[in-house]
């Protein structure tokens, strides 16, 4: 490596952010946040990668869409706009989905705390001026992981990697920071064994 009641039990739905409860806003990062982008995206009004980060893009296009509406027009995502929303286009929570058959591919045989640093290390590439600034990109982008490579990464995901994928979307990283992480008892890159260890997680070394 380069590095339905039965359904939601088994975590494999993906629910949309609940109105009235629900308040989204400049400078969040959450799963929520990347449905929000997802739905504003089918509708038109969201032409950047998916990040679960909500930056002046993701503002812009929730302005535009309350704008097309009716709504007051100030750029944060709350319950009326997110009940419009609902309405008008289904969460399907696909990029969700593959972080979490990511996850499954790369690391399922890992601790709960080794998936989710698998899925940390998407999140911060994604914010990485160094990688794609798409989730789906940093997933697909070429040589980069085993499981895409190799087809794991076409095997069920299980409840835990959806587990594992949301904490990472939801900002947790047990990594702190790491960019790529690789198995010492498998690798052949004399790159990644270069690079200075943050710190193991199980089987996987991370690093910078």
């Amino acid at each position: 490596m380069l590095l339905g009641a039965c359904a939601l039990t088994l975590g494999l739905t993906v629910a949309a952010p609940s109105a009235g409860a629900q308040k989204l806003e400049q400078g969040v990062r959450s799963e929520h946040v990347l449905q929000l982008q997802e739905q504003l995206s089918d509708l038109g009004y969201f032409d950047a990668g998916l990040t679960g980060y909500y930056g002046k893009i993701t503002k812009t296009a929730v302005r535009k869409f309350q704008q097309a509406q009716g709504l007051s027009a100030d750029g944060v995502a709350g319950p009326a706009t997110l009940n419009r929303l609902n309405k008008k286009a289904k969460a399907e929570g696909e990029t969700l989905r593959q972080l979490a058959k990511l996850i499954h591919g790369e690391a399922r045989g890992e601790s709960f705390e080794g998936q989710v640093a698998v899925g940390a290390v998407v999140m911060n590439r994604v914010h990485s001026d160094l990688f794609p600034s798409s989730i789906s990109k940093v997933i697909f982008q070429k040589g980069q992981f085993t499981a895409i490579d190799d087809g794991q990464f076409n095997t069920k995901p299980t409840a835990t990697s959806y587990k594992a994928a949301r904490k990472a979307l939801n900002g947790v990283d047990p990594t702190n920071g790491a960019l790529y992480y690789y198995n010492p008892k498998i690798a052949t890159s004399v790159w990644s064994k270069s690079r200075p260890t943050l710190l193991t997680i199980g089987q996987h070394d991370f690093t910078r």
